[in-house]
């Protein structure tokens, strides 16, 4: 894939540029600011559009969510290139418009802690998978953004016992995790999970339905 870096940190932008390119992507240009990231996908040259942007949270010129802010306005105008969000935090509001905007986007979407910058087989996955346009968000990040907030739309037809299986789900939990956290057998943990499928409409193929069906838990509230 053709990848433009947007992080402050030079060992750290050095050293996803070398692992991406050892990896066969090729890597056009990074920056170090978010009106640098602004200003490279403004008009750029169509040698020097990327497939997928991995951007940084926190960067200059303010040092807050520069960068995320930076992401959430350039999908407005190229939904088709892949965002894939690095930080340090679990997220703000930002984080939740883009992720709950992610379904419509012809591009895929990440949204990484930087911890996991560091297991480089988890790393190059995501990469593989928001750059096929797949969705790929930490589970500490998603339970973050689920606030308990009372269910509206679509997620209004789920049971408390649902919707505590889907919060689950968000939080990156197996089926056989779920069980034993639930303290329910096997199939009846499948049967609430075909259930949530079916009302949330995620048919065979709907993609990752898992994933999927968290955005819209995300979505909602």
């Amino acid at each position: 894939m053709r990848i433009g870096i947007a992080e402050d940190v030079a060992l750290l932008r050095e050293g996803i540029t070398s692992l991406l390119e050892q990896h066969g992507h090729t890597v056009l240009w990074s920056v170090s600011d978010a009106n640098e990231l602004r200003a490279r996908m403004h008009t750029p040259a169509d040698d020097q559009m990327p497939e997928l942007l991995i951007v940084d949270v926190r960067m200059p010129p303010d040092n807050t969510d520069d960068g995320l802010r930076a992401a959430v306005d350039i999908r407005k105008n190229h939904s088709a290139i892949a965002m894939m969000i690095l930080s340090q935090h679990l997220g703000n509001e930002y984080a939740k418009e883009l992720l709950a905007g992610a379904p419509e986007a012809s591009g895929g979407t990440g949204y990484l802690l930087k911890e996991r910058v560091g297991r480089v087989t988890d790393f190059l996955t995501a990469i593989d998978t928001v750059g096929n346009g797949g969705v790929s968000i930490d589970p500490k990040v998603v339970a973050a953004l689920l606030d308990a907030g009372p269910a509206r739309g679509t997620l209004a037809t789920l049971t408390d016992r649902e919707r505590e299986v889907l919060a689950h789900m968000a939080e990156g939990h197996t089926n056989e995790q779920i069980t034993k956290l639930l303290h329910l057998s096997a199939p009846t943990i499948e049967r609430h999970i075909s259930s949530i499928f079916t009302k949330l409409n995620l048919s065979e193929h709907s993609g990752n339905k898992r994933v999927l069906a968290v955005l819209e838990h995300i979505k909602a509230n």
